[in-house]
């Protein structure tokens, strides 16, 4: 069961994304990717939260960064905030996970 959040109260993820997912040259294709990539996820699980996808070029920062508020949270306060509006932090990522699967594909599809 879900609830309605305010926007202000809705978690904020950010997900570092890897250049190697797209391939031995994609260091060089990472910021188009992203940018794309955020524009398709503007209407992804709009009603729990909001996403912000970046290149991961610092390896010592987690991939995925949970907020709410400008709060950050650690993963263990992540999962207890996803619990009290209905929802599973392993099937919330994951669902993530498959998206940015097939947003990368696609990606990879059209590259020249």
């Amino acid at each position: 069961m879900s609830v309605s959040i305010e926007n202000d109260r809705k978690i904020a993820v950010l997900c570092r994304i890897e250049p190697g997912c797209l391939g031995p040259d994609g260091v060089d294709h990472i910021e188009a990717f992203c940018a794309l990539a955020q524009k398709a996820m503007q209407h992804f699980d709009v009603d729990v939260g909001t996403w912000l996808l970046i290149p991961r070029y610092d390896k010592t920062l987690d991939e995925m960064q949970y907020s709410v508020a400008n709060k950050l949270l650690s993963r263990e306060q992540a999962t207890k905030y996803l619990v009290s509006i209905g929802r599973d932090i392993d099937s919330f990522e994951e669902r993530f996970q498959d998206k940015l699967t097939s947003l990368i594909n696609l990606y990879l599809a059209r590259k020249p």
